[in-house]
Parts: C-alpha cells; sequence; structure tokens
C-alpha cells in the first residue's frame, strides 16, 4: 500500500489550492497560510523527501535547485535581505513532513531567532 500524498504533494498536483509564486517540474513556492514574516513562501521539491536528515546523495541538484528558486522568489518579491530556514524535525518546528525551504523577508530578523 502507497503512502498518502503529503499536504505539499497535494498543493502541486493541485488537489489543494495555493497561492503559488513559483512553479517548474522540479519545485513549487507559494506563501504560507500562516505568516511570521510580511513575505513568508515555502520552497518545495516535488519529490517528496520527509526531513533534511533523509536528503540522499542523489538528492543534492534538487537541494540546490531549492536554492535557486529561493534566490529568484526572492529577487521577483523585491527582496534583497531575506532569511532562508530548513526545519529538520518537530523538535525544530518541522509540522510537515516533505522538506521544503521558508524564505522569510519584509522585515528585520535577530540572531539568534527570538
Amino acid at each position: 500500500m502507497a503512502d498518502d500524498p503529503t499536504l505539499f504533494e497535494r498543493i502541486a498536483s493541485g488537489d489543494i489550492p495555493a497561492d503559488l509564486v513559483y512553479e517548474d517540474d522540479r519545485a513549487i513556492a507559494f506563501r504560507d497560510i500562516h505568516p511570521v514574516a510580511p513575505t513568508h513562501i515555502l520552497v518545495v521539491p516535488r519529490k517528496p523527501i520527509p526531513r533534511a536528515d533523509a536528503i540522499e546523495p542523489e538528492d543534492e541538484g534538487l537541494v540546490g535547485h531549492l536554492f535557486t528558486v529561493a534566490r529568484q522568489v526572492a529577487a521577483d518579491e523585491g527582496l534583497t535581505d531575506y532569511r532562508l530556514v530548513m526545519n529538520c524535525g518537530e523538535g525544530a518546528g518541522q509540522s510537515v513532513f516533505h522538506l521544503h525551504l521558508h524564505l522569510l523577508g519584509g522585515r528585520d530578523f535577530s540572531w539568534p531567532p527570538g
């Protein structure tokens, strides 16, 4: 029996509507429905990788592509300063177990995050 598709697979297939800002054959990007910054966009591979520690050597090109997409989306959004975050595991804040980058911008950020 196949696993149920992830929320992000269902968004990518069009089963669940989202405010898409980018789409290609390897990745999608869409606005987060619970933004923590004026710009909060999720960059998601179409391939369902559950978490960062499940990235395999053959995924290196795909993961690099996510960062390239994030750079392009940031430019399209007019961002020159932004934060990219990838959570790994529930204790780190991951709530959807399908690898994704959070592109955050439009406000100042501090380090360490508060």
